[in-house]
C-alpha cells in the first residue's frame, strides 16, 4: 500500500488554529467560524473575519491580529445588536460618535478583565492610527470628533492614554468635551457592563455636546417616557408646527430611520408632491397672464420649499488648490501603497469594460446583400452564377456617440477608511480605462467645509436665529479631475481623499444639481452621471432647525427633475445604503470591495443599451444600379 505524503502546512497554521480556539472561547460560542483574508476585520453573523498573518510574523504582527480577534470576540459576547439599533442615532456624526464609543466600551470590558488582552487591544489601536496624519491638525473642523471622544472614553474606562499619532485630535477636543459633558462621562464607568444604561448615558453625552436636539423614538421606548399626547410629527419644544408648510404636511418632521421605514418614506413622498417638478401644490398663473415654462427645482429651489440661509461661504474648488503639491504627492503614494492588492481586481474589471467599449467602436460588415461592394469571398459563386443576387457586402461604422461620464463621490465622514480608499482607486482605474476608449471622465466630490454649520451657522446665530433658515452649512464641492484634463495630470489629486479632516458632512441634493449643471455645459452627445454614496444626506446643523426630511426631500426633487426631464443618464451606487428608494437606476452593495464590479457592470449595461438602440436605428445601404458595382 502506498501512503501519500502528508501535505506540509504553512508555518502560520498552528497560530491560526490556536487563535481561532481562543476567539471562540472568549466569544462563548463554539459555532463561531474564523476566516482569514485580505479584507478588513469584521464580525458578520457567526463569522469572524481576521487579517491573513504574514508568513514570518513579527511580535507586533501577532499582537495586532490577536487584538482584532479579541475585539471581535468581545463584540460577539458583550454587544447586543438589538439594543444598539434601538438607542443609536439614525445617521450623521451623532451615530458615528455613538458607534465609536460603544466599541470603546466593549474593548474596555476585556482590557479591564485580562491584562494580556489589554496589551493586544492596545497594539491594535496603535496600528489603526499608525498611518493617519493628525500631526498638523490644529482646528476642530479638521479633527474627527468621534475619534477624540472614543479615545477619551477609552482613557477613562481603562486608564490607557491615546496613541501618539492621535494625541493632537484628543488635545483639540478635550477641554470642550470635559466642560460640556465631563460630569456625564464620569458616570459611564459605573454602567460599563450594562449596554442599555451605558447607551442611555451616552445619549446624554451627545445632547450635552449639541450633537442631537431630540430623542429618537427608540430611546423613548427604552426609557418608557414617551408622551402619548405629543404630536409625532413635531419635535418636543419645536416651533415649526406653527408654519403653514408643517400644517399642510403633519408628518414632515419625521426622518428616515436606518432601515428606510416605509411609513415615513410614504410621508416624505407626500411632502415632495407638495413641491414636485410638475408644479402641483403651487399657485399657477391665471389665464390672462403670459405663458411661462414650468419652474425647475434646479433653477429655483426656493419655489419648491428648499432654502439656503447663505451661500457666501460655499466653494467649488480644484483639488490642487486645497493642498500643497508635495502633500498631494505623499497622499497619492499612500493611496497606491495601501491599494496594491485591490488594483489587480479593479484592473481586470476595467480591461473587461474596455474590451466591450472598443468592440462597439469597431467597424462592421453586412454580407449577402443584393447590392453594395463585391464580396471577394463569394467569387466562386459569381463564376458559377454571375447573376446571383446575394454576392455583395456593405461596410458600416458603429454610431458610437461622443460620451462624457461624471463620477460624483460622497466625501462625508462615514466614508472614512476603506470605503473612500476603494472609491478613489476605482475612480482612478475607471478614468484611465475610459480615456483609452475615447470617453471623457470627470471626477467630483462633495462635502462641507466644517462640522455642524461653520460660518453659515455663526451668522444665523448672530442674526438672532430667524425661523426656517434652510440649509445652515458651507458647501465644499471638489473637482478632482475635469473632463478635459488628462488622467496623468490629475492622478495626484485623487490622493486628496486620504487627507484627514477633509471628509465631513454630506448635502446630496445640491451636489447632484451641481454635477448635473456641469454636465449640461458639455458638448458631448451623451452624458452619464454616476453618484457613489454610503448614506442619506446628513447635516446636523441644518436638520436641527428644519424638518428631519428636509435634505432628503430636496434630493428626491432633484433626482425626479433629472430623471424625468433631462437627457442625462443618472445612476447611483450605494455602499451599505439602499439608494434604490431615491434613484430609478441604482444598485446597492454591502461592501466597498464590490464597488469596482458595480461600477463596471453599470457602465457596461448603459453602453450595451446604447449599442442595441444603435443597431435598431442602423440604416440600410443606399441602393445603387447594378452597373455601378465596385
Amino acid at each position: 500500500m502506498v501512503v501519500s505524503p502528508r501535505r506540509k502546512e504553512s508555518p502560520t497554521e498552528p497560530f491560526k488554529r490556536a487563535l481561532a480556539q481562543a476567539t471562540r472561547s472568549i466569544a462563548g460560542s463554539e459555532s463561531l467560524e474564523i476566516v482569514y483574508g485580505p479584507e478588513p476585520p469584521a464580525l458578520e453573523g457567526q463569522t469572524v473575519r481576521l487579517p491573513e498573518p504574514p508568513r514570518a510574523p513579527t511580535r507586533k504582527d501577532i499582537a495586532v491580529i490577536r487584538g482584532h480577534a479579541d475585539m471581535l470576540a468581545l463584540m460577539a459576547s458583550c454587544h447586543n445588536a438589538e439594543i444598539h439599533s434601538r438607542l443609536a442615532p439614525a445617521t450623521g456624526m451623532a451615530r458615528n460618535v455613538f458607534e465609536a464609543v460603544e466599541n470603546a466600551r466593549v474593548e474596555a470590558i476585556g482590557a479591564n478583565r485580562m491584562y494580556g488582552m489589554a496589551q493586544n487591544l492596545a497594539a491594535k489601536t496603535e496600528d489603526e492610527y499608525s498611518n493617519v496624519n493628525f500631526e498638523n491638525t490644529s482646528e476642530r473642523s479638521e479633527a474627527p470628533l468621534d475619534v477624540a471622544l472614543a479615545l477619551l472614553v477609552r482613557e477613562r474606562l481603562t486608564g490607557l492614554g491615546p496613541p501618539a499619532k492621535a494625541q493632537p485630535v484628543v488635545d483639540i477636543w478635550r477641554a470642550l468635551i470635559e466642560q460640556q459633558a465631563g460630569r456625564v462621562l464620569d458616570e459611564l464607568e459605573s454602567v460599563l457592563d450594562d449596554q442599555q444604561s451605558f447607551g442611555s448615558l451616552l445619549r446624554n453625552v451627545l445632547t450635552a455636546l449639541n450633537l442631537t436636539d431630540e430623542l429618537l423614538e427608540g430611546q423613548q421606548e427604552a426609557s418608557g417616557q414617551a408622551d402619548p399626547n405629543r404630536d409625532e410629527g413635531t419635535p418636543e419644544g419645536s416651533e415649526e408646527g406653527d408654519n403653514s408648510e408643517s400644517a399642510e404636511a403633519s408628518g414632515e418632521s419625521e426622518s428616515f430611520d436606518a432601515d428606510g421605514d416605509e411609513a415615513t418614506e410614504a410621508q416624505d413622498f407626500a411632502d415632495a408632491d407638495l413641491f414636485d417638478s410638475d408644479g402641483e401644490g403651487m399657485e399657477r398663473p391665471t389665464s390672462d397672464q403670459p405663458w411661462r415654462p414650468d419652474m425647475s427645482v434646479l433653477d429655483s429651489p426656493e419655489a419648491f420649499g428648499y432654502k439656503v440661509f447663505t451661500s457666501a461661504h460655499d466653494e467649488s474648488i480644484a483639488a490642487e488648490d486645497l493642498c500643497e503639491q508635495e502633500e498631494l504627492e505623499r497622499l497619492r503614494t499612500f493611496l497606491d501603497k495601501h491599494l496594491q492588492n485591490l488594483q489587480g481586481a479593479v484592473a481586470r474589471l476595467a480591461n473587461r469594460l474596455q474590451r466591450r467599449l472598443l468592440a462597439q467602436q469597431n467597424r462592421a460588415w453586412q454580407f449577402d446583400l443584393d447590392e453594395g461592394l463585391l464580396d471577394g469571398a463569394r467569387l466562386s459563386r459569381i463564376v458559377i452564377d454571375p447573376m446571383h443576387p446575394l454576392s455583395f457586402k456593405w461596410e458600416q461604422e458603429m454610431d458610437f456617440r461622443d460620451t462624457v461620464v461624471t463620477l460624483l463621490l460622497d466625501n462625508s465622514g462615514s466614508m472614512r477608511g476603506r470605503p473612500i480608499m476603494v472609491a478613489a482607486c476605482c475612480a482612478d482605474m475607471l478614468a484611465r480605462t475610459m480615456e483609452r476608449c475615447g470617453v471623457k471622465v470627470e471626477i467630483l466630490g462633495f462635502t462641507t467645509r466644517a462640522w455642524k454649520g461653520g460660518v453659515a451657522r455663526e451668522e444665523w446665530l448672530a442674526a438672532g436665529k430667524p425661523q426656517d433658515p434652510g440649509r445652515l452649512n458651507d458647501l465644499r464641492h471638489i473637482i478632482y479631475k475635469s473632463a478635459d484634463t488628462p488622467w496623468r495630470r490629475a492622478r495626484r489629486n485623487l490622493g486628496l481623499m486620504m487627507r484627514e479632516g477633509l471628509l465631513k458632512e454630506n448635502i446630496d441634493g445640491e451636489a447632484v444639481a451641481w454635477a448635473y449643471k456641469r454636465l449640461l455645459a458639455r458638448a458631448e452627445q451623451r452624458r452619464i452621471l454616476m453618484v457613489i454614496s454610503d448614506g442619506a444626506p446628513v447635516d446636523d446643523s441644518t436638520l436641527s432647525v428644519n424638518s428631519g426630511s428636509y435634505l432628503e426631500r430636496h434630493l428626491r426633487q432633484v433626482i425626479k427633475e433629472i430623471e424625468s426631464k433631462s437627457a442625462v443618464q443618472l445612476v447611483a451606487i450605494g455602499i451599505g445604503h439602499d439608494v434604490t428608494r431615491y434613484y430609478r437606476r441604482a444598485v446597492t452593495i454591502t461592501d466597498a470591495e464590490e464597488l469596482a464590479g458595480a461600477l463596471t457592470d453599470k457602465l457596461a449595461e448603459l453602453f450595451d443599451e446604447q449599442g442595441t438602440a444603435d443597431k435598431r436605428r442602423r440604416p440600410r445601404p443606399p441602393r445603387r444600379p447594378l452597373g455601378q458595382l465596385h
